[in-house]
């Protein structure tokens, strides 16, 4: 493992790659169950309006500390973030956590807005929710969704943004390549992506939520020691009445098989061009993702035109925050300073 020295004089020398090593726990029928943060850690829930949504969203920390926007995933929730929002508000941030539209609390104004889950809408809602709270500028963190909506916002809304973390490098699509295959192995781990394209996934989503979850957390985190409380946790968030119109959606438009909402033609055509994200960024690869196969950043590294610092992760898969919270609250700490 690295300790803090090594850590420091790593960022000092600029290195490109790192490896935040942690010692993966071994599973055992006789080991206790480890004792985890819960939902009072995040901070309460709160909600604010904006044009499309009434948003939910957890905030912790000094009203007037640098704000942290963290993102999460699908099927995850927000206690991904149950270890790191505690550490970064020990040292003075104001850390914010919406949920995404779909789950929780976050609901439509409109029973006639299109239940979009494209990745233009998903960055969207970060800068309307910025506004709604009237945060000029916050440090940006996430992962898969999360992650996804973030970049796009880094990329199109530089202004907004003091720094990126983003799991698995640049999260934005690149939708002109929807139709070409990747490597069988990453085309398997997704399977759920053209399972969702059938009305058989629909069904399937709908009744079988909490097993299709555990499937989804368990062949994208193999080492993860997840408990039965944590995805009954995550599950109730999975009832929100536009949950599985939502994530049909996300997949559906990432495979070019139903139309985007048109109100987000605009902001789709400049994410065809793969914009750069100019601000300062740490990168991170789990070694664990059953996802993603992990990296050393160089493959996304045109997509970065600012200052970059890509990490390995030990002992992470897919849900890094909660597998390795320590090494993602390093990297937001990190990205603070990088200049």
């Amino acid at each position: 493992m690295l300790n803090r020295r090594t850590f420091t004089k790593l960022l000092t020398a600029g290195a490109a790659t790192a490896s935040l090593s942690a010692v993966p726990a071994t599973a055992s029928a006789a080991a206790p169950e480890p004792v985890r943060a819960d939902w009072h850690a995040l901070g309460p829930i709160r909600h604010v309006r904006t044009d499309l949504l009434e948003i939910a969203y957890h905030e912790a920390g000094p009203s007037t500390g640098p704000a942290v926007l963290l993102g999460y995933g699908w099927p995850y929730s927000p206690l991904a973030y149950a270890e790191v929002v505690p550490a970064l508000v020990r040292r003075g941030h104001r850390v914010l956590i919406p949920y995404l539209r779909g789950q929780g609390g976050t609901r439509f104004l409109s029973a006639s807005t299109m239940r979009s889950g494209q990745q233009a809408a998903l960055g969207a809602d970060w800068i309307a929710f910025m506004d709604a709270l009237k945060i000029p500028k916050a440090i940006f963190g996430g992962y898969d969704w999360g992650g996804r909506g973030l970049c796009v916002a880094a990329a199109l809304w530089p202004e907004r943004c003091l720094g990126l973390v983003s799991v698995n490098n640049y999260l934005v699509q690149n939708l002109a390549l929807a139709k070409q295959p990747l490597m069988p192995s990453i085309e398997s781990a997704q399977w759920y992506f053209y399972y969702f394209l059938t009305d058989r996934g629909r069904a399937g989503l709908t009744t079988n939520t909490k097993e299709l979850t555990r499937v989804v957390w368990t062949r994208n985190s193999p080492t993860w020691r997840y408990t039965e409380r944590d995805l009954d946790q995550a599950v109730t968030l999975f009832t929100n009445p536009d949950y599985v119109d939502i994530v049909l959606h996300v997949y559906r438009h990432r495979l070019l098989t139903e139309p985007g909402d048109p109100r987000y033609d605009g902001l789709e055509a400049r994410l065809l061009k793969q914009p750069r994200i100019t601000v300062p960024t740490v990168t991170l690869d789990g070694l664990d993702d059953g996802n993603y196969p992990a990296t050393d950043g160089s493959s996304t590294a045109q997509f970065f035109a600012g200052p970059r610092v890509h990490h390995q992760v030990a002992g992470a898969g897919h849900n890094l925050p909660q597998e390795q919270p320590k090494a993602f609250t390093r990297a937001v700490l990190e990205v603070a300073r990088l200049r």
